[in-house]
């Protein structure tokens, strides 16, 4: 049973929200200003609240979805940890999910949080601290209480032994936490970290319990497969290593009754089955292994969805569009190796993806091409830059490629969609690589004046991915470069890319609608050989200024315009060959799942707020389908 969702695609004024970044409160109901302090239950970026002190629930939800059943869904590959705040091992998809923070984002709202563990935020007019008071009645999921200890405890530890992009942002931000009593926790902020985003950066960490930690023997920053105590709404239920891993509905939950929470977390289990490749996982739906799968292959999307139970309704195919922020899915450069320092060079390489073939050829016309690092909004940089962003931008010349300031921003033109080689492109990528000293030699390979081939790897986990990337070598070795597909196993992968072991990987830049200090873990100098978040390597004084005058924005105007500008100087860069982005979501379950009927812009919210239909369910089992 194929469904087709008509709606109205949002339209975003501007998130992956990674953090949300909120911090600036406007004159809003439930406000108010006590002993110098405004007191609050949410906070706003640059505008009001959506939901005052005495909402009752989210506008989105239905408060009265029934809970029960089980959620599950499949994953290619594998893990073997529970703690995902550290490099050490592969942490098990969802592996936050016990943990909670002071504050909690909404999908229908960007930069708005609200209040989750704590009650109340309180600070003064400069933002120069926070106080953030704990509910009575937070707990964790052994029954102890959540305290201000716990809360200085989390950040103290992430801090000082956390991922290196926590330490990076934290210290940035936070210049120290303070236990004021058991229920309130107050944060001073470093003086010249940007007002914007100081009190989510403080709101929106997890929260662990100190006893759980010490009572594990281990070091945070140790891999383990226990986790730690958090006081979120699951719990564990069964870990496989490698197999599958189950989460139960923690049946005193704590925070069942908060208004924030009605509609939500439905299920009273999530399941997760681990799979080879994504072939056996798709397999394993159409056996009933597991329930729900979201689709990111086209070809399986225009060409598999013909089994038995979807063709006898037992099975929804369903398209539903997607109006959020491209996750910048592309081709990265490590511009920490020596052949990609040119940028002549990285273009040459660009220009040899021919993404209309591909996309004609082997995704059935189906995806849409991923030209800006803010895809799908009005952040995106376009044509020639505006006046507002030449003020930005021009302090900056003698530090910028002069095309940023003479040129529409870089965009590579369609390629000819009927052949994988376009021979226009490979002599513009050849005329580039001329100009950058690398020339045929006797044998047709290209090499520089030391005699040394140009040799490019591109390193791949996933076998799906081989029919795209094996043309794309094709056209790059049929113009005289030595390169060439490397594939390895998840767990070689992800150790690779961790210690920048590699020339070509596939990788996204998950943006946000309002970015902020997480702008320094992606591009930023000073963590570029210390960030997960990294891939690539940048370290542009040009960028790093450009970042500072996103963080330092003040006004919606202001965001936008230096947004744009940023956008604009990484085009330019041409360290990544961008991919393609899906406007729609391609969901397919067992027909026994509901969602609203009006879904937010910003999320499908399947592990949030859809439910499982109990009389649905009992018909799905009578007729065999799982």
């Amino acid at each position: 049973m194929t469904r087709t969702r008509q709606a109205t695609r949002p339209a975003v004024s501007w998130w992956m929200a990674l953090p949300l970044l909120a911090a600036s409160v406007l004159a809003t109901p439930g406000f108010s200003q006590e002993d110098d302090l405004i007191v609050t239950h949410g906070v706003s970026t640059f505008g009001d609240l959506r939901y005052g002190p005495d909402f009752e629930h989210l506008d989105y939800v239905n408060p009265d979805a029934p809970q029960g059943g089980e959620f599950s869904f499949a994953w290619s590959g594998s893990f073997d940890s529970m703690h995902p705040y550290t490099r050490q091992g592969r942490p098990a998809v969802l592996a936050s999910i016990f943990f909670e923070s002071m504050l909690e984002g909404t999908s229908d709202e960007i930069g708005s949080s609200y209040c989750l563990l704590c009650e109340s935020i309180a600070y003064p007019e400069d933002r120069s601290y926070v106080i953030f008071t704990l509910r009575e009645e937070a707990r964790f999921s052994d029954g102890t209480p959540v305290t201000a200890d716990d809360v200085v405890f989390s950040y103290e530890i992430l801090r000082d032994e956390g991922l290196p992009s926590f330490r990076a942002s934290i210290g940035l931000t936070i210049a120290g936490a303070e236990v004021l009593d058991d229920r309130r926790v107050r944060f001073d902020f470093n003086p010249e970290a940007p007002l914007r985003g100081r009190i989510d950066n403080a709101g929106g960490l997890p929260v662990f319990s100190r006893a759980s930690h010490e009572a594990s023997g281990l070091d945070f920053d140790e891999s383990r497969l226990e986790p730690l105590i958090g006081s979120g709404p699951y719990i564990v239920g069964r870990i496989e290593v490698g197999e599958r891993t189950v989460f139960r509905r923690n049946p005193d939950y704590w925070g069942n009754d908060l208004p924030i929470n009605q509609g939500r977390h439905n299920y009273d289990a999530i399941r997760i089955e681990y799979y080879g490749d994504a072939i056996a996982a798709f397999e394993g739906f159409t056996a009933g292994q597991y329930t729900f799968r979201q689709e990111s292959s086209s070809a399986q999307w225009a060409t598999a969805y013909d089994f038995p139970k979807l063709e006898q309704g037992l099975v929804v195919r369903e398209e539903i569009p997607d109006g959020t922020i491209s996750s910048g899915q592309s081709f990265v450069m490590n511009l920490r190796r020596p052949q990609f320092q040119d940028v002549r060079v990285r273009e040459a390489i660009s220009l040899m993806f021919n993404f209309e073939w591909t996309n004609q050829t082997l995704f059935y016309g189906l995806y849409t091409p991923n030209v800006s690092f803010w895809e799908n909004t009005d952040l995106s940089a376009t044509g020639m830059p505006s006046d507002a962003e030449l003020a930005l931008l021009e302090p900056l010349a003698d530090m910028l490629r002069p095309e940023v300031l003479s040129e529409p921003v870089y965009t590579i033109e369609p390629a000819n969609p009927d052949r994988s080689f376009d021979r226009r492109r490979a002599r513009q990528a050849l005329a580039l690589l001329e100009e950058a000293g690398w020339t045929p030699g006797d044998d047709g390979m290209l090499r520089n004046a030391a005699g040394e081939t140009l040799e490019i790897e591109f390193l791949n986990a996933s076998p799906l991915f081989d029919r795209i990337i094996n043309p794309y070598v094709e056209n790059l070795q049929a113009i005289g470069i030595d390169a060439r597909l490397n594939r390895v196993d998840n767990a070689q992968f992800s150790q690779r890319e961790r210690d920048y072991d590699f020339d070509i990987i596939t990788d996204h830049f998950p943006m946000s609608y309002e970015p902020g200090s997480g702008l320094r873990q992606y591009f930023g100098s000073a963590t570029a050989n210390d960030s997960v978040f990294n891939p690539a390597g940048v370290a542009d004084p040009a960028v790093d200024a450009l970042v500072e005058a996103v963080v330092d924005a003040e006004t919606q105007e202001e965001l936008n315009v230096a947004v744009s500008a940023l956008d604009r100087v990484l085009r330019w860069e041409r360290f990544r060959v961008p991919q393609w982005y899906n406007p729609n979501h391609w969901v397919s379950y067992y027909d026994m799942y509901r969602y609203p009927e009006n879904l937010p812009p910003y999320s499908l919210g399947f592990l949030d707020f859809w439910w499982i239909d109990p009389d649905a369910e009992a018909a799905l089992r009578d007729a065999g389908a799982f």
